[in-house]
């Protein structure tokens, strides 16, 4: 098209200047007038020229060319109105956009949503939202309810601790104290741990807002005292190698739901252990006090008991009234004291247990009544003083009497003869190689 126009104006200039007769009268017609450019009819106002003189296929082109131009002027008014007003977006816009719901085609996008007018002149495009959320104590791990602060060498409980924590361990660092707030608002916590610090003192409401409170650990501090008001939902207390010379009858008061506690490792006495400390207890399942310096079974122990451990300690006799109402104890451990008497008939008050130790001891004879008792299967008299055994030691008369077999019986490194012995004696025995014995040597 645009060769054609070229070739054209070529010619009419040309017919211009050879004959300076033709001037081409150019009208306004009604879409001239619209689109504000002249029209050229070329219906020819000749001078001196005939119109005869130009051929009819000039004429044709002529008015094929005008058509074509004003095609395209129509085309370009008519884009030009269809087209929106130009606005300003921001680079976050086109990260935004999604694919318009169901029911809008490939070609046709969903409807958008206008964003308000912006204060600043200047738009920046939608902010992002404010992430909001639990912060994790410095230098602390978090994950999962559980907040991890362990070997840190910190000196006080870290601040900002999760509302929602389910567990806090802030065990082998360096703190000295618990102080009043350090646990405020944490009602979800369900197990503490600060072992192995240098706690001394924990205030009087520390542990107050730890309504959910499980499991607490307080083993290897500084600690002369048992916590106060420590929560009363709490099922396991460890609270052994620390400083502690004193259980008060009021250590415990309340704590029902307590089913494990471990005390060993202090320095405590018989005299420091009030009778009644251990009344409320009516749950616990395992008491451990071992590595103490006490001489006697403590009184009053709860009835609940299926294990005891009292391994460790200066304990000299074992007496009926020290284990009166222990029906449910199941396990026995006086290993490593400094017994030498077991009353007749103590064994009877326990009538569940299976296992009993007595090793490393001052036994001169096996304690009376094993022989009657139909539920015991493992007894340790190892590393005693005993110098002779009877066939009606372990065993009963008879065979129906015993409910279950032993499964294992140590007697090694005691003055009696393994060759002295009968062996009729161990005829309640699952097996002969249960049967544990051995040279003794003077010490």
């Amino acid at each position: 098209m645009v060769m054609g126009i070229s070739r054209f104006e070529a010619l009419m200039l040309t017919v211009t200047k050879n004959t300076h007769l033709l001037s081409l009268g150019c009208t306004h017609s009604h879409s001239a007038q619209l689109f504000g450019l002249p029209r050229c009819s070329f219906t020819p106002s000749l001078s001196g020229f005939s119109a005869a003189r130009l051929s009819p296929q000039f004429l044709q082109t002529a008015q094929v060319i005008d058509s074509m131009r004003l095609a395209c002027l129509t085309l370009l008014l008519v884009s030009a109105c269809w087209a929106l007003p130009f606005r300003q977006t921001g680079f976050l816009d086109f990260m935004m956009e999604d694919e318009g719901p169901s029911g809008y085609g490939p070609t046709t996008s969903a409807p958008r949503k206008e964003l308000p007018e912006p204060e600043d002149p200047l738009f920046r495009g939608p902010e992002l939202p404010e992430i909001l959320g639990p912060v994790c104590p410095f230098r602390c791990q978090c994950h999962l309810h559980v907040v991890q602060c362990s070997d840190l060498g910190m000196k006080n409980v870290p601040e900002n601790i999760p509302s929602d924590t389910y567990l806090l361990d802030l065990q082998n660092n360096k703190i000295t104290e618990i102080k009043e707030n350090d646990f405020k608002g944490l009602k979800a916590l369900h197990a503490l741990i600060l072992v192995n610090n240098k706690i001394t003192i924990i205030h009087a409401k520390a542990l107050a807002p730890l309504v959910n409170l499980e499991r607490l650990y307080l083993s290897k501090n500084m600690l002369k005292d048992i916590p106060n008001n420590m929560p009363k939902t709490v099922q396991e207390l460890r609270i052994h190698e620390n400083q502690i010379s004193k259980i008060k009858k009021a250590s415990f008061t309340g704590m029902v739901n307590v089913i494990v506690m471990e005390l060993g490792s202090n320095p405590l006495t018989s005299s420091g252990v009030d009778a009644d400390a251990f009344k409320d207890l009516k749950r616990v399942s395992y008491i451990r006090i071992a590595d103490t310096n006490i001489t006697s079974i403590p009184k009053g122990l709860p009835t609940s008991l299926s294990e005891l451990h009292l391994d460790g300690n200066k304990i000299t006799k074992v007496t009926i009234d020290s284990m009166k109402g222990l029906k449910h104890l199941a396990k026995l451990g006086l290993s490593h004291n400094e017994i030498a008497v077991v009353e007749n008939g103590t064994v009877a008050m326990m009538p569940h247990l299976r296992e009993l130790h007595l090793e490393h001891n001052h036994l001169t004879s096996v304690p009376a009544g094993l022989s009657e008792h139909k539920y015991i299967q493992v007894i340790y008299l190892h590393s005693n003083k005993i110098a002779s055994v009877g066939t009606e030691d372990f065993c009963p008369p008879s065979f129906n009497t015993k409910k279950a077999m032993y499964s294992g019986i140590s007697l090694f490194s005691n003055p009696v003869s393994y060759w002295e012995i009968q062996p009729i004696t161990f005829r309640c025995v699952f097996d002969r190689s249960a049967v544990q014995l051995g040279n003794y040597r003077k010490k």
